[in-house]
């Protein structure tokens, strides 16, 4: 797998001697992975470049290492060790203080190394895998498609009348009578009264 990892076995030819570093597909092609910056990717190689056998957890971050392999700015590093850790694909196992305790990491794609100096809780708090379990949801099951922003019959111009017609007012009964306004029309008691009164003549034809 990595390096020394492959002692006694026939050498490949076809490659340069040497050991080499191994970061397994499942990771490289995870959501998460292709989410992390340049940084933190780089920053993952150099954490995964110091396994040999059998000291997953004992591997280092710290700015005295990685100056000597170019890492220059303490935020930078601080920044993507951050992304690192809450993505899930490395673990501190031992919290470094100053002066001069640096902390120790493990890849979690591996399984954690039996070996001594770990904080408290570290081997129970440990969990392969994690970049998995942290990283399940953050992609849709119907992936990340952009939703449709015009309705689904076009983005036409609308039809100015409906297509079941055009809308009639419905209007409620009306105030005035079919045969007039009563205020327009003779009082029945007024025209008896005329008709009575002395003098008056009623032509019954």
């Amino acid at each position: 797998m990595a390096n020394g990892r492959n002692f006694g076995k026939k050498v490949d030819s076809g490659r340069d001697p040497g050991g080499f570093t191994a970061i397994p597909w499942s990771v490289q092609d995870c959501p998460a992975f292709s989410n992390l910056s340049h940084p933190a990717r780089s920053l993952l190689w150099e954490i995964a470049r110091q396994f040999v056998r059998d000291n997953n957890g004992r591997l280092l971050a710290s700015r005295d290492y990685l100056s000597s392999r170019g890492w220059n700015s303490a935020d930078v590093i601080q920044r993507a060790k951050k992304a690192l850790i809450e993505g899930g694909f490395i673990f501190e196992t031992v919290k470094g203080h100053r002066p001069n305790k640096a902390s120790w990491y493990a890849v979690t794609w591996r399984a954690l190394d039996k070996l001594p100096g770990y904080d408290e809780g570290a081997v129970a708090c440990f969990e392969r895998g994690a970049y998995r379990q942290k990283n399940a949801g953050l992609v849709p099951p119907r992936g990340t498609g952009r939703g449709r922003i015009a309705p689904p019959t076009g983005t036409g111009n609308p039809r100015p009348v409906p297509s079941r017609g055009a809308i009639r007012v419905a209007l409620g009964p009306s105030s005035v009578p079919s045969d007039g306004h009563h205020l327009e029309m003779p009082s029945p008691t007024t025209a008896a009264t005329h008709l009575k009164q002395p003098g008056t003549t009623t032509n019954l034809l």
